[in-house]
């Protein structure tokens, strides 16, 4: 069996999975994202990256640096956002199955937590967002994706990974999805690692109980997400993804010919603009969220 070995904690990957390739890019990415932050040496991608993957992780460390630096700027650079809300406190208040949809109960959650401004306020530039412990609640990245990554994002609806069209399905999506993997592992290591040692794990009883089909889709699946769900061209209202693990992020990416959309943080009183090629990262379980209609695809 040939497989390919971490450095990090040890995790077996096979040579020849998607996700083995994102990994290398993720090392790549790390180095890098270090390089920028503590103005170290110029940073070599490996070979065995192809140059618009290279392209599309340049960018991604472009804007993470400017939302992970905390001067804030008069315009057009990168700004931190610190809230007086303890997130851990807060999201021991959402009860199991809270989906978000009570607004007299979010009201009430807002008066337990305050967050110490009035109105809501519009956030455009990268951005991360601190609770009063210094803790990111969220990552906000205009504009992460390059132009050949979101082209690459040209999906049918309600495909399914159980038919024949499932290896073309997940090479399509291999590079949107390792983007997000990269993303994951600056934003949040500890769940990058848990992700990638989940799919390690698969590889291993996909192989030792012979399933045959888990072993194919393994061998092209391309993040450590087990999760991939898209939505087109609808309208999301304020909700929680209740069943999603409080501790951990989602990634949202958006791609298309559209403008002036808005995703909303009612618990936070924050509203993003969400254009094509935006990345958002935050609790889906614990912070409540939406995107409202816009005109466009």
């Amino acid at each position: 069996m040939d497989v390919a070995s971490t450095a990090d904690d040890e995790i077996s990957l096979f040579c020849t999975w998607a996700l083995t390739v994102t990994h290398v890019a993720c090392d790549y990415m790390k180095e890098k994202f270090n390089a920028e932050k503590t103005g170290g040496d110029p940073v070599i991608p490996s070979p065995n990256l192809d140059t618009d993957l290279v392209m599309a992780c340049d960018r991604l460390v472009d804007r993470l640096i400017k939302a992970y630096k905390n001067p804030i700027y008069q315009s057009n650079c990168f700004i931190t956002v610190q809230m007086p809300i303890d997130i851990a406190r807060y999201s021991k208040l959402i009860f199991p199955k809270d989906i978000g949809h009570n607004e007299e109960r979010e009201a009430r959650l807002l008066e337990r937590c305050p967050l110490g401004h009035e109105g809501t306020k519009l956030i455009d530039i990268p951005a991360t967002i601190l609770d009063a412990s210094g803790a990111i609640i969220a990552w906000y990245l205009p504009d992460a994706l390059t132009d050949a990554t979101q082209n690459q994002s040209d999906l049918e609806v309600s495909a399914s990974l159980k038919g024949p069209s499932s290896e073309d399905i997940l090479k399509a999506i291999a590079r949107p999805a390792a983007i997000a993997t990269v993303a994951l592992r600056v934003m949040h290591p500890q769940q990058y690692w848990t992700g990638s040692q989940a799919f390690a794990s698969l590889g291993d009883k996909a192989g030792s109980k012979e399933l045959p089909k888990m072993s194919e889709t393994l061998q092209y699946w391309a993040m450590v997400f087990n999760i991939l769900t898209i939505i087109c061209n609808r309208e999301t209202p304020n909700h929680r993804d209740h069943s999603w693990i409080p501790k951990c992020f989602d990634i949202l990416t958006s791609v298309g010919n559209y403008s002036n959309a808005r995703m909303s943080m009612p618990s936070l009183q924050l509203e993003f603009r969400y254009d094509p090629g935006c990345m958002i990262a935050f609790s889906g379980r614990t912070v409540r969220h939406g995107v409202h209609a816009v005109e466009g695809d």
